[in-house]
Protein backbone atom coordinates (compact mmCIF):
# COMPACT_ATOMS: atom_id res chain seq x y z
CA UNK A 1 0.00 0.00 0.00
CA UNK A 2 1.12 2.93 -0.82
CA UNK A 3 1.81 5.54 2.27
CA UNK A 4 0.56 8.97 0.59
CA UNK A 5 -3.06 6.78 0.08
CA UNK A 6 -3.69 7.75 4.10
CA UNK A 7 -2.10 11.18 3.54
CA UNK A 8 -4.10 14.99 3.90
CA UNK A 9 -6.28 16.16 0.75
CA UNK A 10 -5.60 19.38 2.35
CA UNK A 11 -2.77 21.92 2.62
CA UNK A 12 -1.00 21.11 6.15
CA UNK A 13 1.13 23.00 8.29
CA UNK A 14 3.59 20.33 10.54
CA UNK A 15 4.96 21.61 13.72
CA UNK A 16 7.55 19.12 14.32
CA UNK A 17 9.10 19.25 18.26
CA UNK A 18 12.60 19.38 18.80
CA UNK A 19 14.01 17.54 21.07
CA UNK A 20 12.30 14.07 19.85
CA UNK A 21 13.71 11.04 19.27
CA UNK A 22 16.77 9.29 19.31
CA UNK A 23 18.01 9.70 23.04
CA UNK A 24 21.86 9.35 24.37
CA UNK A 25 20.65 5.67 25.80
CA UNK A 26 19.44 4.57 22.82
CA UNK A 27 21.90 5.64 20.58
CA UNK A 28 24.67 4.17 23.27
CA UNK A 29 22.45 0.61 23.04
CA UNK A 30 21.84 0.48 19.44
CA UNK A 31 26.11 1.29 18.86
CA UNK A 32 26.78 -1.67 21.59
CA UNK A 33 24.80 -4.40 19.58
CA UNK A 34 26.37 -3.15 15.93
CA UNK A 35 30.11 -2.97 17.42
CA UNK A 36 29.46 -6.33 19.63
CA UNK A 37 28.89 -8.11 16.41
CA UNK A 38 31.74 -6.13 14.40
CA UNK A 39 33.54 -7.52 17.42
CA UNK A 40 32.50 -10.80 18.06
CA UNK A 41 30.89 -11.95 14.99
CA UNK A 42 27.46 -13.21 14.27
CA UNK A 43 25.26 -14.12 16.18
CA UNK A 44 25.07 -11.50 18.72
CA UNK A 45 22.31 -12.19 21.07
CA UNK A 46 20.13 -9.32 22.56
CA UNK A 47 18.07 -9.82 25.44
CA UNK A 48 14.45 -8.36 25.11
CA UNK A 49 13.94 -5.96 22.40
CA UNK A 50 17.52 -3.89 22.48
CA UNK A 51 14.91 -0.72 22.64
CA UNK A 52 11.09 -0.75 22.25
CA UNK A 53 10.83 0.29 18.23
CA UNK A 54 10.31 -2.30 15.99
CA UNK A 55 12.22 -0.91 13.05
CA UNK A 56 15.52 -0.60 15.23
CA UNK A 57 15.36 -4.04 16.53
CA UNK A 58 14.78 -5.39 12.82
CA UNK A 59 17.84 -3.59 11.64
CA UNK A 60 19.99 -4.95 14.37
CA UNK A 61 18.86 -8.36 13.49
CA UNK A 62 19.61 -7.75 9.58
CA UNK A 63 23.20 -7.46 10.81
CA UNK A 64 23.27 -10.59 12.87
CA UNK A 65 21.28 -9.81 16.37
CA UNK A 66 19.04 -12.36 17.60
CA UNK A 67 16.47 -11.25 19.99
CA UNK A 68 15.00 -13.77 23.00
CA UNK A 69 13.32 -12.84 25.76
CA UNK A 70 15.60 -14.85 28.37
CA UNK A 71 18.62 -15.59 28.98
CA UNK A 72 17.86 -19.40 29.06
CA UNK A 73 17.16 -18.94 25.36
CA UNK A 74 20.71 -17.94 24.43
CA UNK A 75 23.07 -20.97 24.01
CA UNK A 76 25.79 -21.59 26.54
CA UNK A 77 28.88 -19.59 25.72
CA UNK A 78 27.37 -17.28 23.68
CA UNK A 79 27.61 -13.42 23.11
CA UNK A 80 25.12 -11.56 25.15
CA UNK A 81 23.36 -7.83 25.12
CA UNK A 82 21.24 -7.26 27.90
CA UNK A 83 18.79 -4.38 26.49
CA UNK A 84 18.66 -0.53 27.56
CA UNK A 85 16.16 -0.70 30.00
CA UNK A 86 17.74 -2.71 32.37
CA UNK A 87 18.03 -6.29 33.74
CA UNK A 88 17.92 -8.14 37.60
CA UNK A 89 20.53 -9.70 39.22
CA UNK A 90 19.45 -13.27 38.51
CA UNK A 91 19.49 -12.50 34.62
CA UNK A 92 23.37 -12.02 35.54
CA UNK A 93 23.71 -14.92 37.75
CA UNK A 94 21.99 -17.05 34.64
CA UNK A 95 24.06 -15.70 32.42
CA UNK A 96 27.15 -17.08 34.59
CA UNK A 97 25.90 -20.38 34.84
CA UNK A 98 25.77 -20.69 31.38
CA UNK A 99 29.27 -19.35 30.56
CA UNK A 100 27.92 -16.05 28.80
CA UNK A 101 29.92 -13.21 28.40
CA UNK A 102 27.81 -10.43 28.92
CA UNK A 103 28.09 -6.67 27.74
CA UNK A 104 25.41 -4.39 29.45
CA UNK A 105 23.43 -1.66 27.35
CA UNK A 106 21.56 -0.58 30.13
CA UNK A 107 20.99 2.99 30.14
CA UNK A 108 23.46 4.37 32.51
CA UNK A 109 20.35 6.47 34.05
CA UNK A 110 18.57 3.46 34.94
CA UNK A 111 21.94 2.01 36.39
CA UNK A 112 21.81 5.21 38.30
CA UNK A 113 17.98 4.13 39.87
CA UNK A 114 19.89 0.32 40.56
CA UNK A 115 22.23 1.78 42.72
CA UNK A 116 20.11 4.35 44.18
CA UNK A 117 17.75 1.36 45.37
CA UNK A 118 20.96 -0.75 46.59
CA UNK A 119 22.56 2.30 48.41
CA UNK A 120 19.12 2.90 50.06
CA UNK A 121 18.41 -0.93 51.01
CA UNK A 122 22.15 -0.82 52.56
CA UNK A 123 20.92 2.30 54.61
CA UNK A 124 17.61 0.60 55.84
CA UNK A 125 15.59 2.55 54.52
CA UNK A 126 11.97 1.48 52.89
CA UNK A 127 11.79 1.76 49.43
CA UNK A 128 9.00 2.66 46.87
CA UNK A 129 9.46 2.54 43.63
CA UNK A 130 6.70 4.76 41.41
CA UNK A 131 6.41 2.64 38.08
CA UNK A 132 4.52 0.65 35.82
CA UNK A 133 4.10 -2.91 36.26
CA UNK A 134 5.40 -5.36 34.17
CA UNK A 135 7.53 -2.93 32.09
CA UNK A 136 11.06 -4.01 31.22
CA UNK A 137 12.86 -1.41 33.61
CA UNK A 138 10.52 -1.90 36.23
CA UNK A 139 11.12 -5.80 36.30
CA UNK A 140 14.97 -4.81 36.34
CA UNK A 141 14.49 -2.03 39.14
CA UNK A 142 12.32 -4.18 41.26
CA UNK A 143 15.15 -6.96 41.42
CA UNK A 144 17.57 -5.33 42.60
CA UNK A 145 16.36 -5.20 46.37
CA UNK A 146 13.24 -5.34 48.37
CA UNK A 147 11.02 -2.48 46.98
CA UNK A 148 7.27 -1.48 46.74
CA UNK A 149 6.13 -0.58 43.75
CA UNK A 150 2.82 2.04 42.88
CA UNK A 151 1.75 2.05 39.87
CA UNK A 152 -0.83 5.24 39.11
CA UNK A 153 -2.36 3.66 36.76
CA UNK A 154 -3.63 1.49 39.34
CA UNK A 155 -4.66 3.93 42.04
CA UNK A 156 -2.73 4.92 44.28
CA UNK A 157 -2.13 2.76 47.64
CA UNK A 158 0.44 4.27 49.97
CA UNK A 159 2.51 1.39 51.83
CA UNK A 160 1.75 2.01 55.52
CA UNK A 161 4.98 1.43 57.23
CA UNK A 162 6.19 2.12 60.60
CA UNK A 163 5.67 6.05 62.25
CA UNK A 164 9.96 6.11 62.49
CA UNK A 165 10.17 4.37 58.58
CA UNK A 166 12.42 5.98 56.41
CA UNK A 167 11.34 6.19 53.49
CA UNK A 168 13.06 6.37 49.81
CA UNK A 169 10.95 7.32 46.39
CA UNK A 170 12.30 6.02 42.94
CA UNK A 171 10.80 6.06 39.81
CA UNK A 172 10.87 4.69 36.62
CA UNK A 173 12.79 6.77 33.66
CA UNK A 174 10.56 6.71 31.09
CA UNK A 175 6.85 8.32 33.29
CA UNK A 176 4.70 11.14 32.88
CA UNK A 177 6.18 14.24 34.38
CA UNK A 178 2.45 15.65 35.85
CA UNK A 179 1.47 11.64 36.81
CA UNK A 180 4.63 11.13 38.89
CA UNK A 181 4.26 14.32 40.51
CA UNK A 182 1.05 13.47 41.92
CA UNK A 183 1.76 10.13 42.64
CA UNK A 184 4.65 11.23 44.78
CA UNK A 185 2.29 14.14 46.23
CA UNK A 186 0.48 11.35 47.71
CA UNK A 187 3.51 10.07 48.63
CA UNK A 188 4.50 12.99 50.79
CA UNK A 189 1.64 13.38 52.34
CA UNK A 190 1.91 9.94 54.41
CA UNK A 191 5.23 10.36 54.57
CA UNK A 192 6.29 14.14 54.42
CA UNK A 193 10.51 13.36 55.28
CA UNK A 194 10.36 10.83 52.71
CA UNK A 195 13.43 11.44 50.52
CA UNK A 196 12.65 11.54 46.85
CA UNK A 197 14.71 11.14 43.87
CA UNK A 198 12.79 11.77 40.69
CA UNK A 199 14.80 9.64 38.23
CA UNK A 200 12.32 10.78 34.86
CA UNK A 201 15.31 10.94 32.55
CA UNK A 202 16.21 14.18 30.92
CA UNK A 203 14.95 13.31 27.42
CA UNK A 204 11.59 12.35 29.16
CA UNK A 205 11.06 15.18 30.51
CA UNK A 206 12.39 17.62 27.80
CA UNK A 207 10.19 15.51 24.87
CA UNK A 208 7.33 16.31 26.88
CA UNK A 209 7.92 19.51 27.79
CA UNK A 210 7.96 20.16 23.49
CA UNK A 211 4.95 18.02 23.11
CA UNK A 212 3.04 20.27 25.54
CA UNK A 213 4.59 23.53 23.98
CA UNK A 214 2.94 21.34 20.15
CA UNK A 215 -0.59 20.52 22.14
CA UNK A 216 -1.01 24.57 22.53
CA UNK A 217 -0.28 25.11 18.52
CA UNK A 218 -1.92 22.64 17.09
CA UNK A 219 -5.02 20.67 16.11
CA UNK A 220 -4.09 16.80 15.86
CA UNK A 221 -0.57 15.40 17.15
CA UNK A 222 1.39 12.14 15.60
CA UNK A 223 3.56 10.50 17.94
CA UNK A 224 6.28 8.31 16.22
CA UNK A 225 6.85 5.31 17.47
CA UNK A 226 6.15 1.91 18.84
CA UNK A 227 3.20 1.02 20.80
CA UNK A 228 4.96 -0.81 23.63
CA UNK A 229 7.25 2.39 24.44
CA UNK A 230 6.54 3.89 27.72
CA UNK A 231 7.82 7.26 26.46
CA UNK A 232 5.61 7.29 23.79
CA UNK A 233 2.39 6.40 25.16
CA UNK A 234 3.55 9.00 27.46
CA UNK A 235 3.89 12.04 25.00
CA UNK A 236 0.07 10.74 23.40
CA UNK A 237 -1.01 11.47 26.50
CA UNK A 238 0.56 14.77 27.52
CA UNK A 239 -1.37 16.14 23.92
CA UNK A 240 -4.41 14.36 24.84
CA UNK A 241 -4.37 16.35 28.44
CA UNK A 242 -4.54 19.61 26.47
CA UNK A 243 -7.53 18.23 24.62
CA UNK A 244 -6.20 17.92 21.32
CA UNK A 245 -6.53 14.26 19.45
CA UNK A 246 -3.33 12.56 19.45
CA UNK A 247 -2.38 9.21 17.08
CA UNK A 248 0.86 6.86 18.06
CA UNK A 249 1.99 5.31 14.83
CA UNK A 250 5.10 3.63 13.85
CA UNK A 251 4.98 5.34 10.25
CA UNK A 252 2.81 6.85 7.47
CA UNK A 253 1.16 3.62 6.91
CA UNK A 254 -0.64 3.27 9.84
CA UNK A 255 -1.90 6.85 9.06
CA UNK A 256 -5.38 7.29 8.12
CA UNK A 257 -7.00 9.91 6.18
CA UNK A 258 -10.21 10.77 8.14
CA UNK A 259 -7.81 12.29 10.96
CA UNK A 260 -7.14 15.05 9.08
CA UNK A 261 -10.54 16.06 8.31
CA UNK A 262 -11.02 19.87 9.05
CA UNK A 263 -7.30 19.94 9.88
CA UNK A 264 -4.75 22.54 8.61
CA UNK A 265 -1.64 22.29 12.28
CA UNK A 266 -0.53 19.13 12.35
CA UNK A 267 2.06 18.39 15.23
CA UNK A 268 4.89 15.59 14.75
CA UNK A 269 7.18 14.26 17.74
CA UNK A 270 8.41 11.16 18.50
CA UNK A 271 10.19 8.90 21.25
CA UNK A 272 13.48 8.25 22.76
CA UNK A 273 13.54 5.42 20.61
CA UNK A 274 12.35 6.28 17.22
CA UNK A 275 14.65 6.68 13.89
CA UNK A 276 14.44 9.76 12.50
CA UNK A 277 13.43 8.12 9.34
CA UNK A 278 10.49 6.88 10.69
CA UNK A 279 10.19 11.24 11.09
CA UNK A 280 10.95 11.57 8.01
CA UNK A 281 8.69 9.44 6.12
CA UNK A 282 5.58 10.62 7.77
CA UNK A 283 6.62 14.25 7.17
CA UNK A 284 6.88 13.07 3.41
CA UNK A 285 3.21 11.59 3.08
CA UNK A 286 2.24 14.01 4.01
CA UNK A 287 3.47 16.69 1.64
CA UNK A 288 3.20 19.92 4.51
CA UNK A 289 3.03 23.36 3.02
CA UNK A 290 4.85 24.55 6.09
CA UNK A 291 7.03 23.20 8.48
CA UNK A 292 7.82 24.88 11.75
CA UNK A 293 10.65 23.29 14.54
CA UNK A 294 9.41 24.46 18.33
CA UNK A 295 11.01 23.84 21.04
CA UNK A 296 14.69 23.74 22.64
CA UNK A 297 16.35 22.15 20.02
CA UNK A 298 19.15 18.72 20.31
CA UNK A 299 20.43 17.84 23.06
CA UNK A 300 24.07 17.58 23.40
CA UNK A 301 24.55 14.27 25.92
CA UNK A 302 26.81 11.21 24.81
CA UNK A 303 27.34 8.30 27.28
CA UNK A 304 30.55 5.70 27.44
CA UNK A 305 31.14 2.47 25.72
CA UNK A 306 31.57 -0.50 28.04
CA UNK A 307 35.32 -0.99 28.37
CA UNK A 308 34.72 -4.09 26.17
CA UNK A 309 33.89 -2.20 23.20
CA UNK A 310 35.85 1.14 23.44
CA UNK A 311 38.55 -0.14 21.19
CA UNK A 312 36.46 0.01 18.58
CA UNK A 313 34.88 2.73 18.63
CA UNK A 314 36.94 5.46 20.67
CA UNK A 315 35.17 6.12 23.89
CA UNK A 316 31.78 7.63 23.67
CA UNK A 317 28.65 6.80 21.61
CA UNK A 318 27.53 9.73 19.12
CA UNK A 319 24.32 11.13 19.64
Amino acid sequence: MNPTQNAPSMPIDIYLASPRGFCAGVVLAVDIVELAIKKYGTPVYVKHQIVHNPIVVAETERKGAITVENVTDVPEGSVVVFSAHGSPPSDYEEAKKRNLMVIDATCPLVTRVHNEAKKYAREGKKIILVGHRGHQEVIGSTGQTDMTLIDEREGIEVPEFSDDAEVAVLTQTTLSVRDTAAAIDDIKDRYPNAMVRNDICYATTNRQEAASQLAEMVEMVLVIGAQNSSNCNRLKEVAESYGIKSFLINGPEEMDRSWFDGVSRVGITSGASTPESSVAAVIEAINPKNVIHIGKGDENITFRLPKELEPEAGTAARQ
